[in-house]
Formats: structure tokens, sequence, C-alpha cells
């Protein structure tokens, strides 16, 4: 090997590295002396315990962190080639003054790096690749070098047990041996016991495993949630497959906030190297892995299932994708006839060609929309037209394609031959192709899938247990009135999890497989009960003969145009449906008809979640497209006593940090608000909002003060204490929460905040004005000593319970809170008992004088020197003696 000129040669490998490429990187020393030896990222863990308890071969190794990009003239990369997977070292790619030097064993992939140097061989291990140069050029290497080296091949290979395992492998390690490499060693290395935690994930990952025939073809996907991170998950993949005999098998394993999926495969059919490269980590066909860290468990899953329906005896080219002719525009047509192309053709962007059909850019519905609002329809295309875009040949393959359209977020890919406009190939032709069928992901279709490891839950002795006679006896009407005109039914939704909980919960939501409405009007029929139906939404309310209500829905699927904006709704299967909803825990469902009765039904593992207290979303742009989920996971956090789950808390965080509530009507805001004061205790959900900085949304002048934090906490205390009175005294505890919140907010401040939520209820409106007036009043029993009963009930009476319950909470002078006190216990309800008719009989005369007496009466009932109403005729006849009989 020549030396670089001058300055810094680097060896490296890829993130996550394993033992393979610590000995590749070790043997690649052998050969470039000089260089220094660099991790590019996180090690696997069993490579990270060994650093922590081995210092044999530490010397050399240089920190991430102390290395200067800028002096590196040489970059050595062993066990990897791909972009992707080298880190920060992806930054010398584009220099040329550095020298790339490659040393790989794996397949190519469409990733993959040029080098300068390449030295390739598609062995089961790296190592017995550089062992090999090694052996030829007879380089010495030391016994605990040779045990190293051959602790790689052991684990690549998985003691040459894999079908990716070479002669050449076992030829290396035969070398390593006879150069003093300890078995032993290697088998204290390899053999390792496993933990509690992984039996326990072991035992997870087995009883979730679905077994999946796509195209003939036997695969497995078993999933696993984990809070904390547990290592050696490939391990616990390939213990699997050998004890189930599997050919191929996809474990997926969500720990704290990233996914790690780990594939092993034994026939050709299945190449899990291309899926785990899609996912962004890469690997050998018949071994594979990926760390994802922006996408859900569920999303994982459901990408998976397309590229494997796609991948697996698939070959389509972009010739035989793509959509020709194309629907084109020139450069020098005005906007207003691209917009006549984009609305005849019902398309989303049109291609810009020049009149020899050369690609010159295209421009979308979004910005031609956009141009014509602003009265722009003459202008030409080519003003405003993007020029930079991505591009395929015929011949590309789907995994370039894919790669573009899916990862790339390309949503029109132009297929060019000799620079000229072919063809578009645009999301929906590629998912119609992948799937075969439709462009709805295989994930959500209830297939013939055999659910080999999955054991059928039946809890109808749990609905009996759980819910009273006359519900469960609803349900099975429901079933059997389903059979009858041969629908599927089932109960879902918040009822099931409160179910599970073994919380009360009678709100009973069925979603129908088929026309809902249709449903509920011919079991009304059979049960003599009324129907309200809305058609826009294909959901209708049945009401029992005696006044209890059932929701009905059509199974469907929302559409979300636009982040915050109302869903548009489309009918579905059962687990497209389930699909839509918030959380996995709110994803449960129970089969109603009677040869199911009772079948649980749980695609998205709400059972394991509800089981673990964990709130988990289902994907990853659900918060920015209902942001009111944000509010609803904070809801049920601390109504459950529930955790949020890193992956979800971070994508919470990512939705707030990108303003999504700006676009959220303040309705829809409010109205979660009022639903979160409802709640047990609205103290800890207001702490957890101000934790994550959604406070501001309320009002930007609002911030979580110790004194406002107190008066929270005394209205939660007060609302205990006031309920357990049983006075029978009429109020709504929300409004409470909601006059303490903003208490301490300015005049103007709460203006904008009724403007911003868009409150429009009278009472609501009324509450917060009077809130203002009557603090001069609740002064006014702080500043007067000695207040008699009478002039307590005065300045009291004419105020709402809710506002003289916040000012109990507020008020610092314990007197005050004794004289509310007394008024609620006391003197409110306060009744004269006598009437007009009765003065009228005892000679006095209508007019003002009637109000004066009854003032009079009511100060000396107040003041408990009347009680009966015999005391009331006697007081008056005493007093206004001289006005009787004029």
């Amino acid at each position: 090997m020549t030396k670089p000129k001058q300055g810094v040669e680097v060896i490296t490998t890829h993130v996550n590295a394993d033992f393979d490429a610590l000995a590749s990187m070790l043997a690649a020393k052998k050969l470039y002396p000089e260089a220094l030896i660099v991790f590019p990222g996180a090690q696997e863990k069993n490579l990270r315990n060994f650093f922590l308890h081995t210092s044999s071969y530490l010397f050399g190794f240089v920190r991430l962190k102390d290395i200067d990009l800028t002096a590196i003239k040489r970059l050595i990369l062993v066990d990897t080639r791909q972009k992707k997977r080298i880190g920060i070292f992806k930054k010398l790619l584009d220099r040329s003054d550095v020298e790339i030097h490659i040393y790989d064993h794996h397949p190519c992939s469409d990733d993959d790096i040029k080098g300068d140097f390449e030295f390739i061989r598609e062995y089961g291990a790296g190592t017995s690749m550089m062992t090999e140069i090694l052996r030829e050029r007879n380089i010495e290497i030391s016994p605990d070098e040779a045990t190293l080296m051959s602790l790689g091949i052991y684990e690549d290979t998985g003691s040459f047990t894999y079908s990716s395992t070479k002669a050449e492998d076992h030829r290396a390690a035969a070398w390593l041996f006879e150069q003093g490499a300890s078995l032993n060693t290697i088998s204290d290395m390899l053999t390792r016991e496993m933990t509690a935690e992984q039996i326990w994930l072991l035992n997870d990952l087995m009883t979730s495993a679905i077994k999946h025939n796509i195209n003939g073809v036997e695969v497995v996907i078993a999933k696993v949630t984990s809070e904390k991170y547990i290592g050696d998950f490939a391990v616990l993949v390939q213990k699997f497959m050998e004890m189930e005999n599997l050919n191929v098998i996809f474990g997926i394993a969500q720990m704290e906030n990233k996914i790690y999926m780990v594939a092993r495969s034994r026939i050709p059919e299945v190449n899990v190297a291309e899926i785990a490269f899609a996912f962004g980590g890469g690997g050998h066909p018949q071994a594979a892995s990926a760390t994802i860290s922006d996408k859900t468990l569920i999303q994982v899953e459901e990408e998976l299932n397309s590229l494997l329906v796609g991948s697996i005896n698939f070959e389509r080219l972009a010739k035989d994708i793509m959509t020709s002719p194309v629907i084109h525009t020139f450069p020098d047509a005005a906007i207003g006839e691209a917009a006549e192309l984009l609305a005849n053709y019902n398309i989303n962007a049109v291609m810009v060609v020049d009149r020899e059909g050369a690609l010159k850019g295209y421009i979308t519905r979004t910005m031609v929309d956009r141009a014509l609002s602003l009265g722009l329809e003459r202008r030409l295309v080519k003003e405003y037209m993007n020029v930079e875009f991505s591009h395929v040949g015929p011949d590309a393959r789907p995994s370039e394609i894919r790669d573009l359209i899916i990862n790339n977020k390309v949503k029109t890919l132009p297929v060019l031959k000799g620079g000229r406009l072919i063809g578009v190939i645009t999301r929906t032709d590629l998912l119609t192709i992948l799937l075969e069928r439709t462009s709805t992901p295989e994930f959500l279709y209830d297939s013939e899938d055999i659910p080999g490891f999955v054991r059928k839950k039946n809890i109808a002795n749990v609905l009996a247990e759980r819910l009273p006679r006359r519900i469960t006896s609803i349900l099975k009407d429901l079933g059997e009135k389903a059979d009858d005109i041969d629908i599927n039914a089932y109960l879902v939704g918040g009822l099931m999890r409160d179910i599970i909980l073994k919380r009360k919960n009678l709100d009973v939501d069925i979603v129908i497989e088929g026309d809902g409405i249709q449903f509920a009007k011919s079991f009304a029929e059979h049960a003599g009960a009324k129907v309200r139906s809305y058609p826009r939404f294909g959901t209708a309310v049945i009401i029992t003969p005696d006044g209890f209500k059932l929701d009905i829905a059509t199974a469907r699927i929302e559409h979300y145009e636009s982040p915050a904006a109302p869903p548009e709704v489309m009918l579905s299967t059962l687990k497209r449906d389930l699909f839509r909803r918030d959380f996995t825990m709110n994803t449960l469902a129970v089969h109603l008809n009677k040869a199911h009765y009772g079948t649980l039904v749980d695609y998205f593992g709400g059972m394991r979640d509800i089981k673990e207290r964990s709130i988990r979303v289902l994907h990853n742009l659900s918060f920015v497209e209902d942001p009111t989920r944000i509010l609803r996971a904070i809801r049920f956090e601390q109504r459950f006593g529930f955790k949020i789950g890193k992956l979800t808390e971070s994508l919470i965080q990512n939705a707030i940090d990108i303003h999504c509530f700006e676009n959220l009507s303040g309705q829809r805001f409010f109205s979660e608000l009022r639903l979160m004061f409802m709640e047990e205790d609205p103290v800890r959900i207001i702490e957890r909002m101000s934790g994550l900085q959604l406070l501001s949304y309320i009002s930007p002048e609002l911030k979580l003060t110790e004194e406002l934090k107190e008066i929270l906490t005394n209205i939660r205390d007060i609302l205990v204490w006031f309920n357990l009175l049983y006075l029978g005294v009429s109020y709504e505890p929300w409004k409470v929460y909601l006059l303490g919140l903003t208490s301490y907010l300015s005049e103007t401040a709460v203006q904008k905040l009724v403007e911003r939520m868009e409150i429009h209820d009278k009472e609501v409106l009324d509450l917060i004005s009077i809130h203002r007036e009557a603090k001069a009043a609740l002064k006014e029993l702080s500043r007067v000593r000695n207040l008699d009963n009478y002039s307590t009930y005065k300045i009291l009476a004419p105020l709402p319970p809710e506002i003289l319950l916040c000012s109990m909470a507020r008020a610092r002078d314990e007197r005050v809170k004794k004289l509310i006190s007394t008024f609620f216990t006391k003197l409110r309800g306060t009744e004269i008992r006598l009437k007009g008719r009765d003065l009228l009989s005892m000679g006095f005369q209508p007019g003002p004088l009637f109000r004066q007496i009854f003032e009079e009466i009511l100060a000396a009932k107040l003041q408990g020197e009347v009680l009966t109403k015999e005391d009331e005729i006697r007081f008056v006849t005493s007093k206004f003696r001289s006005l009787q009989n004029r």
C-alpha cells in the first residue's frame, strides 16, 4: 500500500460495530501501522462490555471527538462500504484529496462507496477476508490477536452455522488456530447466559410472532417492546429461529425511543440485507439489522410488510412501473394553462419539458393554487417551476425507486432516457405494484395470515364479570343481528380499555364492518329503539326504550389533508379503522358475532401496553395530523397513572417544536382543555403541560408559578371538601379550574384567550366577566371586620358557586375563607316562609313595602332572630304594626 503524501490515516467501520468489525479494524492496523483506529459511532452492547472488561487491545484506539476531519488524507473502511453506515466520516467522501480504501464482505448495494482501492470478497465474515491477506503476506500476529480475530469470524458466521458461511471462513479460522487462538476464550465470549430480562424478551418475541405467507414464502414477524434497552437482541432472534426451525424471521424491538430490527433468512428468495437497507441498516442476504429512530413500531411493521411483498419474487424495472405518456406542459406556458391540466387530469404535479422533450422541471398543484390566488394566472410556468429533481433511467431497479420515493420522500419520480422524459412513477404506482392490488399497505388487511405462535384469547367471562347484565345482553343481541345480515360487529374503544383496567365505563362503542347506519336502523327496529344517524361520518346513535345509548360506527379510515385539519372519512375494515385511533391501548376490540363472541382482537399490542402501563402512539405523524392527541396523551397519562413511551414523548416534542397547535382551531383546543379540567386531578395535568411548554398556547402570559400552582392545588382540596358536604349545589368543577388558571392574567390576556379559544358559551363568558367584577366585592370581605351574616350574604349571594370556590382557593386571609365556608354551609339557601299573600291577609298593602319587609325578615333570619314562620309573623307584626291596614 502506498502512503498518502501527508496527513492522517484513519481506519473505521460501521456504526453499531460488532466483533467482526473490531477484528477487521485490528487486522487492518497490521496493514496500515501508522493509521488511527476510530469507531464512527456506537458499538453493540457485547462489544461495549468487552471494552469494559478488557484492556489488551485498547492501544491505538482514538475517540471520535479527538479526530480532526480536515487532517484526514486516507480513510480505510472495513466491514462496510455503505454511506449510511459510516457516521460522520461520510463528510469525507466528497473531498477529492481523501484517498478511500475499502475492505468489505457484504453484497453490493445502491448506497456503496466507490474506493480508490477495493478488496471485496463475499465471505461469511469480514475478518476471514482480512485474515487471508495477513496470511498471504506472512504478517505475524500474536495468540491474543488470533483469538480476537477468531471471535469475529465465529460471531459473524454463527459459529459456522449461517448459510452465508464459505469455505474461506473455515480456512481462515484454521490458520488463526495455528497462530494460537484460544477456543476456550472464544467459547466464554460467545456462550453467554441469558439474563431474566432477556428470557422475558425472548418469551414476548415468541408469543407475538405471526406467520405470513407472502408470494408463497413463509415469513415470521415478531415484535416486542421494552422501556429500557436490553442487549443481545440479535442473539435472541437467532435463538428463536433455531428453536422453531424458521426459514425467515424479522424481529422488531422498540427499546427506549428507537426501533431495532434483526433479520435472518435461510432461503435465497428473501434477501434480508435489501430489507434492512431500506431502513438505513445493512448486512448479508442471510443476516442483517437496522436501527430506526424516526418511526413507531407499528409503522415499521407496516413498511416491512410492504417491502416484503415488493421484494419477494419481484423484479419489475422502472419501465415496467412508470406511467406513460406523461402529462406535461412547456416552460413558456401560462400558469392558468397548468392549472387546467392539473384539474382535468386530477394530478398533483405536472412535468415541464422543452420542445425536444427534455425535462426542465415540474410545477405542483400547491404552487399553482398559490399563484392563482395572487392573480398570477398569466405569468409563465418557468418563473415558478421547481428545477431541482431526482430521476431514474428505464432500467432502474425497485430498490433504487423505493429509496427515492419512500426514503427521500419524492412524490413524482421522472424516468429519463437520453435526457428525454419517457414516463413518471408516483407513490401510488409504486405501492400498487408492491401490493399487487391496492395502494393501502397490506399491513392493514385482515389477511389469511396464520397466527403461528399467538394464542387467541376469549374474554367473554371477563365481559360477564365486569359489565352489567343488561349491557352484555345488548352486546349479544347486537352480535346476533350482525349474523342475520352477514356482517361483523365489534365492541371497541375506551370501554374495552377500561374493562381490562377494571374501571367503570358504560360508553358502548360498536364498529361495524359494513354499513353502520343501516345496521343501526335494522337493530333499532328489532329492539324497538330510536336512531339518530350522521351519514357524513357513517355513524349512528341507538337509543333503547329505557334511554341507554349505543354509538354505532362504520369501520372507516381518516385522511388529514393538512396538519390539525378535520379528517376526510372513507369506508374501511376493522384493522384499518383501529389504525386511525390515537394510542395502542385504545385499539382493543372484541368480536360480538355469536360464533366468535368474546374473542379479543389486538392488532397493535394494546394489551401489552396496558399491562406495561405505557401510552404509545400508532404512527409518527399522529400528533402532527391531530395535535389534540397530545392533550389526550397527557390526560390519559395522569388518569391511569401510565407513562408516555419515550418514542411517543419525542414525537410529542417534535410536534410542539414545529408549532403544530398554531393550525388547530381554538374550539378543539378548548374542548380538550375542558375535558382535562374534568379529570380527577387536573393539577398534575397542568404541571405536565407546563413541562412540555404547552401553557403558552392557552395564553402567552400564562406561567405555572408557585403561586398559581398553590391556587390550583387549593382548588383541588376545596372541591374535595365541598363535594363531601353533599349540599346539593349545582356547579361545574372544570369552570373553577379555568377561573383559577386564568386568575393572574391581565384583562387583555383573558380577552385574547376567549377569542383564541373561540369561546361562545354564554355561561362561560358570563363567568369570566363576573369573576373580574367579583374581585372588588370579595375585597369587601377582607376589608370590613366583624361582618354580620346578613352583610356576608348580600356580598356573596349574587356570585356563582364556581367563583366563590375559586375565591376560597385564592384567599390568603383565613377569615375570608371561613366567611365563604359559612355562606355555603349556613347562609346560602336561606328561605323566608312568609309570602305576599300572607302579608295581604295581615293587612299590608302591596308595593315597595313588601320588598322592605322581606329584606328585614331575611336579615333577622340570617342573624338567627327568627326561625319558624310563626316567628316571622311575630317579627313583622311587631316591627311594621303601624303600617298595617292603611
